[in-house]
């Protein structure tokens, strides 16, 4: 435990100990309590915010650095809510810091990011820095359940970069893939299951949707994109029958799909719409109904020319730390900013095995290198 912990690590013990979990999820509640310590943070220091609202009881906070140009913008985003904290093995809201590490259900996502970007501006502030653009400091709702805060942000908004905050071990991540996600029902007819074959199996006809999905996922494992690898499927639910002596006449799957940069998540779904048409035809007996997508998410690629990049790598290696461009499997705001015309990146401490997970920590000392890189960024772009 240590005695002295920074102002950045108590601002982040602070963050970890208010309950944010989305409220979409058990326990969930609005992330307003998060907002208001934001709010005040910035308001003790005379940093101006503003607030968006997104929902009844929730809403995003923008704290604003002037800028040299005031015509520029940089973004800096992180999300407040959390995801719940089922299956936790440690207290959630009760941040402890051992051997290096800060533990607490947050505190690698995404409140780590947060608060090292909450004390950069502080920093900037404090020592009479301007930067060259204007900054926004963007905390914003419901990363974790539908992205309502990110979207939110990007009405009508410009600015000629952005960096959002995920647990990325301190690497600047330029690519990340896209989700589509929806379900899949096969419709059978009922019968007693000593008379199977006055029935419809719907359970045995799905098996033929699940192997056609997997021969469509070893055609994508072959063509993998060089940061994200390949695009993929998985089935992540099924449902089925109503007891063991009925033959069923219904059964649900739940299709997950990553996508690749060059995807168009509703040309992908159309593509699987015409995939099941056609094996319904070679499958007599298959009837199936496909549902609108859930989620449906792009993936993203900031190329290696655009300034945000090039300004990213930079300060990594003056921080001694790799400076080539990455990608991640996983989604995040960023995806929504760039599709707003914003070149974006995500970077941030702590390791995205960590978020979600029964045992949540971060490292202090990534949090602090964080804190370093995003003083350095701001004052470097331009």
């Amino acid at each position: 435990m240590l005695d002295h912990p920074s102002p950045l690590l108590k601002t982040l013990s602070h963050l970890v100990a208010i309950n944010s979990i989305n409220s979409a999820y058990q326990g969930g509640v609005t992330e307003e309590e998060v907002a208001c310590y934001v709010e005040q943070f910035f308001a003790a220091r005379g940093i101006e915010t503003f607030r968006q609202d997104v929902l009844p009881g929730r809403f995003n906070v923008i704290a604003r650095l002037p800028g040299l140009q005031t015509e520029r913008r940089v973004i800096l985003e992180a999300h407040m809510d959390t995801v719940s904290v089922a299956g936790m093995t440690i207290p959630p809201f009760e941040p402890v810091i051992k051997d290096g590490l800060l533990y607490g259900r947050g505190s690698c996502d995404t409140k780590a990011g947060l608060a090292a970007m909450m004390h950069a501006l502080a920093h900037l502030h404090e020592q009479g820095v301007t930067p060259p653009c204007e900054v926004w400091l963007a905390a914003v709702v419901d990363e974790e359940y539908s992205f309502r805060g990110v979207v939110k942000l990007c009405e009508g908004l410009e600015a000629k970069a952005a960096i959002v905050a995920e647990p990325t071990e301190l690497r600047a991540v330029a690519a990340s893939k896209g989700v589509l996600r929806w379900k899949v029902r096969a419709i059978g007819k009922a019968s007693h299951s000593a008379k199977p074959h006055l029935g419809n199996n719907a359970i045995v006809q799905m098996t033929h949707v699940i192997a056609a999905f997997e021969r469509e996922a070893s055609r994508l494992a072959a063509k993998p994109h060089p940061l994200l690898g390949p695009a993929t499927w998985n089935v992540g639910m099924i449902r089925g029958g109503e007891q063991i002596n009925f033959v069923p006449d219904s059964c649900e799957i739940a299709i997950d799909r990553r996508l690749i940069p060059g995807e168009d998540p509703l040309e992908v779904w159309e593509e699987a719409g015409r995939m099941l048409e056609a094996l319904r035809g070679s499958h007599p007996g298959l009837v199936t109904e496909m549902s609108a997508p859930m989620i449906a998410d792009g993936a993203m690629e900031t190329g290696p020319g655009e300034k945000v990049v090039q300004v990213a790598r930079q300060v990594l290696k003056t921080l001694g730390l790799p400076g080539e461009p990455e990608g991640v499997p996983y989604g995040s705001d960023a995806s929504k900013l760039a599709r707003q015309g914003v070149p974006s990146i995500i970077f941030g401490p702590g390791s995205i095995d960590r978020a979600h997970a029964a045992v949540e920590y971060v490292e202090c000392s990534q949090v602090e290198l964080a804190f370093e890189f995003y003083v350095r960024f701001l004052q470097q772009f331009q």
